[in-house]
């Protein structure tokens, strides 16, 4: 098997990615992102390396924001989840529980799971993978989703990302939502579990990664999703995931 292949999809809340490791995905070193990841070994082995603790099997979650790495060779599968969304809270109130790496012992979520690994062979388009990925996480997270969040956060997200230059103060109030600084900041906070700079940054990188995969270079990615070039995505990117961003397969 062709090793060091990767292919990434994006959507809204979730995104599926394929890679063969070893071939300079081994060891991605230790990294953080916003996403909770759900891992899936294929064939080979996999370790996960986070929050003090090692776990090892076919199946695993990484909560939010939990700083880790992975070791592996084969065919692996990850599914990223924000947090924020009903099934990335239920998958954290439900699966990973406090703790920053869990093992997923359901059949149901395996066999949902399971069709990721035909994305070389023959090939998946990106809505088929982003399509199994969510009949995953449905099975895993079940009925225990929990409210969407606070109506004027989703408000106050969809004005940023129409706006990317303003501050949280200014997308507030031009979304309509007049609330103290103090008060603003800590429900923003409390509703997404990120500070509203980072959490935008986060949704740049995801706009990015989007527009390469619709075929646009690097540096036109970088530039559409407000990154100063395709340097500073690429240092985004490695930050977030571990890897370098020219590792993907166009889709």
């Amino acid at each position: 098997m062709t090793r060091g292949r990767a292919k990434l999809a994006m959507g809204e809340g979730l995104a599926a990615w394929v890679l063969e490791a070893p071939g300079g995905f081994g060891d991605a070193g230790f990294h953080t992102h916003h996403a909770i990841q759900l891992t899936l070994s294929f064939e080979g082995n996999l370790l996960l390396t986070g929050g003090g603790a090692a776990m090892a099997g076919r199946h695993l979650a990484v909560a939010a924001d939990t700083q880790h790495k992975f070791e592996a060779d084969g065919l692996l599968g990850f599914i990223f989840v924000e947090p924020e969304s009903p099934a990335g809270r239920a998958l954290t109130e439900t699966l990973l529980r406090g703790r920053p790496l869990a093992r997923i012992d359901d059949a149901a979520f395996a066999q949902a799971a399971a069709p990721l690994r035909t994305a070389f062979e023959p090939g998946l388009n990106p809505e088929q993978m982003l399509a199994i990925a969510g009949a995953a996480v449905a099975a895993l997270a079940g009925e225990a989703a929990s409210a969407l969040p606070d109506e004027r956060i989703r408000r106050i997200i969809d004005h940023a990302l129409a706006h990317p230059d303003l501050s949280l103060d200014a997308a507030a109030a031009e979304a309509g939502v007049f609330l103290s600084p103090s008060r603003l900041r800590h429900l923003f906070v409390e509703q997404t579990g990120l500070a509203f700079k980072t959490y935008m940054l986060w949704q740049r990188l995801i706009r990015a990664l989007e527009a390469y995969a619709l075929g646009r270079s690097l540096t036109e990615a970088a530039h559409h999703a407000g990154f100063s070039d395709s340097a500073h995505f690429s240092r985004v990117f490695k930050r977030y995931f571990g890897l370098p961003a020219t590792t993907l397969t166009r889709l």
